[in-house]
């Protein structure tokens, strides 16, 4: 379990103050540094790009993983984000059977104020340069067109747009995939995945959690949503007569299924012992802030988790299905099995008296091991 538990605290950040920083190694150092392979630094003084390229493995294939441009409080914050994400993403490609590592990219500064197409396209060379060890795609700040800029420069980048041969929209995937893994765990839970008169609260309901409302209205369950926006909690709740949260505590709220599809951390030392739902199941990444923590109190708890990582791989399985040229179908179809591999989780976990997200990881790391001792013959 040494992989877990190297994994359960990636979200809590040790940043050291500054004059700490001259005793410890940069890059090797690093607290989120996990044995990854190859780590760039990108700088162009005409642009303005500051980036940093992360390779964490690429075992099971070429890096894939997105770019996210945030205005970092400093470099050691960005480099420890890019470590994190990229080492997430191995585990991710891996339990969705995709033959894909880990790789993530961060671009420093604002998106908002900073981000040129000359800016997109010189961090494209850079991508381009790695040969396809490395395939980029959009993440927070970046939007669909700005793929298609880097697109201009490079052939390794994928989510680019319709009209340039891409995949278009991976929400509706994604959104298939959590519903795959919700009734996985229904099943699991329940002895049915039959979802008909079952209580399901849906918190944030943006591309992915309107589209996860529809699938679960259409199966007869009983929604009810929460959003921070008003106007768009009563449109979606309008269109398919979803109830409207209005209580005070959505954590203490008497449902079967909570579904948390907006920002991570929900489920953390304040709301934990709040929750009355017997599964969780949602689209949000990271929804445990302390993986080890509160993993193991949900387990204690007897409540199912279904970790997010491999539940909400829709995303990143549309987004492969443009490097293998997959079919609509063929991609419906690996996402569907997102519901045999949660099953097999939660018996793993059972089996062995770990956590769910134990469980995950475990055999995320088979795999990867497996295919290197292949390799090794």
């Amino acid at each position: 379990m040494n992989n877990f538990q190297l994994n359960s605290n990636r979200m809590t950040a040790e940043l050291l103050k500054a004059n700490e920083l001259h005793k410890v190694d940069p890059v090797f150092g690093q607290v989120s540094f996990d044995g990854h392979e190859q780590v760039v630094f990108c700088h162009d003084k005409d642009t303005g790009l500051k980036a940093i390229i992360g390779i964490h493995n690429t075992v099971l294939g070429p890096a894939l993983g997105g770019t996210r441009m945030w205005n970092y409080t400093n470099e050691w914050e960005a480099l420890n984000d890019v470590l994190r994400l990229s080492r997430g993403m191995t585990f991710k490609n891996s339990i969705s059977g995709l033959n894909l590592g880990g790789g993530k990219a961060v671009i420093i500064g604002d998106a908002k104020t900073q981000k040129t197409p000359e800016l997109m396209r010189r961090f494209g060379q850079f991508v381009d340069s790695l040969s396809g060890k490395y395939i980029t795609a959009e993440d927070v700040g970046m939007e669909t067109k700005d793929m298609d800029t880097v697109n201009e420069v490079t052939k390794h980048v994928a989510g680019i747009s319709v009209e340039r041969g891409g995949s278009g929209n991976p929400s509706p995937v994604t959104a298939y995939g959590v519903f795959m893994g919700m009734k996985a765990a229904a099943k699991y839970k329940f002895g049915s995945d039959n979802l008909e008169g079952k209580k399901v609260l849906v918190q944030g309901i943006g591309h992915v959690g309107e589209v996860l409302v529809q699938h679960l209205t259409e199966s007869g369950a009983l929604v009810t949503i929460t959003d921070i926006n008003e106007d768009r909690v009563n449109q979606v709740g309008a269109k398919y007569g979803a109830k409207i949260f209005t209580g005070a505590d959505l954590y203490s709220a008497d449902v079967d299924i909570y579904a948390p599809c907006a920002l991570g951390a929900t489920i953390n030392d304040a709301t934990i012992n709040n929750i009355k739902a017997s599964i969780i199941a949602g689209a949000a990444n990271n929804q445990l802030a302390n993986e080890a923590v509160h993993g193991k109190i949900l387990k204690e708890k007897g409540i199912l988790y279904a970790p997010d990582f491999l539940i909400n791989a829709g995303g990143v399985i549309n987004v492969y299905s443009e490097i293998v040229k997959w079919t609509n179908a063929q991609v419906m179809e690996k996402t569907e099995n997102i519901y045999n591999t949660a099953l097999e989780i939660f018996k793993f976990a059972d089996d062995n008296n770990i956590t769910t997200h134990q469980a995950a990881f475990s055999m995320a790391q088979k795999r990867i091991d497996d295919a290197k001792n292949e390799l090794k013959k």
